[in-house]
C-alpha cells in the first residue's frame, strides 16, 4: 500500500485533494441529478438536452439549482471517511477536488466537515483531469496527494506526489501501482455483475408464472407449444420487467436512500451506476419485446412496458391509482399468457383476477403505510398516502380479496363449469376454499407485519401458501381427471 516515497509524501506535509464521485462517495452527483430533474416530469428532459448542447459545465450548475443533491442521504465510502478523519485530525490539509458543481461541492463539503477548501466546477469550467491537474498544481506549488478512482484521474495523479486509490477497477489499481507512488489504498466492496443481477431482481420473475395461468384452467396441460410459448411469454414478461425495475430504482434512488430497507438498492447505495444500469435496461426492453413478437403477443408486452412506465413516473404518487395500476400489470401477465399460448382468459378468470390482484396490491401498500406509521411518515411522500391511512386499506384489501373467492363460488355453480369438462365439479370447491384460508391468513400476517414488500413474492417463499396450493391444483385435477362413481366404489 504504502511506498517509500509515499512516506515522504505524507512526512512533508503535503495536502491532500479528495474526488468527489466514486471516491468520496459511491455515486455520480452529476448524473443522480439528471435523473432527479427528469424523473420530477419526464418532459424536462428536453430542457436538459438543451442544457446539455452548452456544455456540460453549464449544465451542472443548472442541476445544482433545479435538482440539488441532499448530502445526509449520499453513500459515501466509510473506510476512505474514516481515513479521512484520522489524517485530518494528525493535521494534514484536506480539499475537495471535483468536476461537480461549486453549489453541490460545497454543500457536500459542509456536510462532511473535513475539508478547507473546495476546488469545483462553475458555469463554464468543468473542473476534471487536466483542468483539476492544473488549478491543484497552481493552489499547491510544493506538490499535492490525490485521491481518485477513475481514469480520468490519471492527469491528475501525474501532477501529483503521491496517490491514493479509492474504488478503483482492479486494471486501474494495477496500473497506478506502476506509475505512481502509492500513498494509501481502498478496494471496492462487491462487484458489478453481483450488483446487476440485484438490480434487475430475478427473484421477482416468480410473479411472471401468471403467464401459464389461461393454459392450466383452460386444461392444455399436454399441448406441447402452449408451453413452450408459455415459456417464452415467461422470460419476455422477465425481461420487460427487469428492464422496468432498473428505470424505478434509477429514478427513485433518493426516495430509496430514505427507506430502512431500499437503501440497500444497488443505485441508491451506490453499488451500481446508471450509467451502467440503464442500458442493460434498454437492452433488456428489446429482449423482451422480441420475445413478445415471437408469440404474437408484443403489443401486450409493449403494454405492460408503457402502463409500468407512468406508473414508475406519475401513477405512484396517486393513491387508489396506484394500487388500480398495479392490479392491472398483474392481469396483463394472465391476459398474455392466454394470448401467447392459445388459451385465452374467459371472463370469469378475468373478474377473478381482478379482485385477487387488487387485494394483493394493497396488501403490498399496506405493509409499505404501515412501516411509514413506525417511522413517523418517512417514505410516504412520493406515495399519496398518510401514515394513518393503513386501516382503511386493510378494509378494501380484505373485501377484495373475499369477494375474488365469491367470483370462484358463483363460476362453480354456474353452467358454463358444467359444460367445461369436468367430471367431478364437486372437488372444484377446494380452489375457494384455499384461496379464502390462504387470504385469511396473508392479512392476519401483513397486520402483524410479518408480509413484507410484494406478496406473491413473499408466497414463493411461504411453505403454507405452497400447502394451499397444491391443495387447489389437486383440486382442479381431480376434478377434470377422476371419475366420482370409481372413486364411490
Amino acid at each position: 500500500m504504502s511506498g517509500l516515497g509515499a512516506v515522504r509524501a505524507r512526512d512533508a506535509g503535503l495536502p491532500l485533494a479528495v474526488d468527489l464521485d466514486g471516491t468520496l462517495i459511491r455515486g455520480d452527483l452529476f448524473v443522480e441529478a439528471m435523473l432527479r430533474y427528469v424523473a420530477a416530469s419526464p418532459l424536462r428532459v428536453f430542457t436538459l438536452l438543451g442544457w446539455l448542447m452548452r456544455g456540460r459545465a453549464y449544465a451542472k450548475a443548472q442541476l445544482a439549482q433545479a435538482a440539488p443533491c441532499d448530502p445526509g442521504l449520499l453513500p459515501y465510502e466509510p473506510a476512505f471517511l474514516e481515513w479521512l478523519a484520522a489524517e485530518r485530525a494528525a493535521g494534514r490539509t484536506i480539499v475537495l477536488a471535483t468536476a461537480s458543481n461549486q453549489r453541490d461541492a460545497e454543500r457536500v463539503a459542509q456536510h462532511v466537515g473535513l475539508f478547507d477548501r473546495v476546488f469545483a466546477s462553475d458555469e463554464t469550467i468543468n473542473l476534471k483531469s487536466r483542468r483539476k491537474a492544473e488549478a491543484l498544481r497552481a493552489a499547491f506549488p510544493d506538490g499535492f496527494v490525490y485521491a481518485g478512482n477513475e481514469s480520468a484521474d490519471l492527469r491528475v495523479w501525474r501532477a501529483a506526489k503521491a496517490a491514493v486509490v479509492v474504488n478503483a477497477s482492479a486494471g486501474l489499481a494495477r496500473r497506478a501501482g506502476r506509475e505512481f507512488e502509492v500513498e494509501h489504498t481502498v478496494p471496492p466492496q462487491g462487484g458489478m455483475v453481483k450488483a446487476l443481477i440485484k438490480a434487475i431482481r430475478p427473484q421477482q420473475w416468480a410473479k411472471n408464472v401468471l403467464v401459464f395461468v389461461p393454459m392450466l384452467v383452460g386444461q392444455g396441460w399436454f399441448d406441447q407449444s402452449a408451453w413452450i410459448n408459455a415459456f417464452i411469454a415467461f422470460f419476455a414478461m422477465s425481461f420487460a420487467a427487469s428492464s422496468i425495475y432498473l428505470i424505478n430504482d434509477a429514478s427513485d434512488i433518493d426516495a430509496d436512500r430514505r427507506h430502512h430497507r431500499k437503501r440497500t438498492r444497488p443505485f441508491a447505495s451506490g453499488a451500481l451506476s446508471p450509467m451502467v444500469g440503464l442500458p442493460i435496461s434498454a437492452l433488456l426492453a428489446a429482449g423482451g419485446l422480441l420475445l413478445g413478437a415471437l408469440v404474437g403477443a408484443l403489443w401486450l408486452v409493449a403494454a405492460y412496458m408503457i402502463a409500468n412506465a407512468f406508473y414508475t413516473f406519475w401513477l405512484k404518487t396517486k393513491q387508489i391509482a396506484d394500487v388500480f395500476t398495479l392490479a392491472g400489470l398483474y392481469i396483463i401477465r394472465v391476459v398474455l399468457g392466454g394470448v401467447a399460448t392459445g388459451f385465452l382468459a374467459s371472463s370469469w378468470l378475468l373478474a377473478f383476477c381482478g379482485f385477487f390482484f387488487f387485494s394483493l396490491a394493497l396488501c403490498k401498500r399496506v405493509t409499505e403505510v404501515d412501516t411509514a406509521a413506525v417511522g413517523g411518515g418517512v417514505g410516504l411522500s412520493r406515495r399519496g398516502y398518510r401514515a394513518t391511512d393503513g386501516s382503511i386499506l386493510k378494509m378494501m384489501g380484505v373485501a377484495s380479496g373475499f369477494l375474488s373467492c365469491l367470483v370462484l363460488a358463483l363460476y362453480i355453480q354456474s353452467d358454463i363449469a358444467t359444460a367445461s369438462h369436468y367430471r367431478w365439479p364437486l372437488l372444484l370447491w377446494l380452489l375457494p376454499a384455499s384461496v379464502m384460508y390462504w387470504f385469511c391468513r396473508v392479512w392476519l400476517l401483513t397486520e402483524r407485519g410479518k408480509v413484507h414488500d410484494d406478496p406473491l413474492v413473499w408466497a414463493f417463499r411461504d411453505r403454507v401458501s405452497w400447502i394451499l396450493g397444491a391443495i387447489a391444483a389437486a383440486g382442479l385435477a381431480g376434478a377434470v381427471l377422476l371419475e366420482p362413481l370409481a372413486i364411490a366404489q
